[in-house]
């Protein structure tokens, strides 16, 4: 939810540049491998390494399409697992990318930038993390935010100049109250 709403509201209104960069929960989590969360989050992983694959032949920007497929079939179709192929083909992408799923040879580069955004957030948290570059020049991370839906425009921009404010604060860290409800992912789009 978190990206759509940078996407679909933020970055048109104030023409940011993005750069999206893998966080593996497998890998920070280090799951139980009898249990169902290590199913998930590996084969998450195995996602990732299809979009590093998609990066390193087509640059940063081939990764958003990609992203928004794996998207569609997570979280609308509600399918837990698919072939990554046909998301390759569903986004006219060289299904020659698959390959990627089962190499680990890729492992190391999703660390190293996982790695670059744990160190401008911190290793106690985890997904979404927005990173920006403050009013002194220096690069400041955070963990979230963490919505539920994608607010209206009036509402995502003040939200988004609230975060820019908050990262400017070389004092702030956290804020936080529990969720009381499951995203809502909306039409598929």
């Amino acid at each position: 939810m978190t990206a759509r709403w940078v996407v679909d509201e933020v970055q048109p209104a104030k023409d940011l540049n993005i750069t999206w960069q893998p966080i593996s929960l497998f890998f920070k989590n280090d799951p139980d491998p009898e249990g169902d969360y290590y199913t998930h989050s590996y084969f998450s992983l195995r996602l990732m390494r299809v979009l590093e694959s998609v990066r390193a032949a087509d640059g940063d920007e081939a990764i958003r399409p990609l992203y928004w497929e794996y998207g569609r079939r997570l979280h609308h179709d509600g399918v837990r697992e698919f072939a990554v192929a046909d998301a390759l083909e569903a986004v006219g992408y060289d299904t020659s990318h698959a390959a990627a799923f089962d190499d680990d040879s890729w492992d190391p580069e999703i660390r190293r930038r996982m790695d670059e955004g744990l160190a401008l957030c911190g290793d106690q948290v985890g997904t979404p993390m927005i990173a920006l570059t403050d009013r002194n020049g220096d690069k400041q991370g955070y963990f979230g935010p963490v919505i539920t839906r994608v607010p209206p425009p009036e509402d995502s921009l003040a939200m988004w100049d609230a975060l820019v404010a908050m990262m400017n604060v070389a004092g702030f860290w956290e804020l936080k109250r529990t969720r009381t409800e499951r995203p809502e992912f909306g039409p598929r789009p």
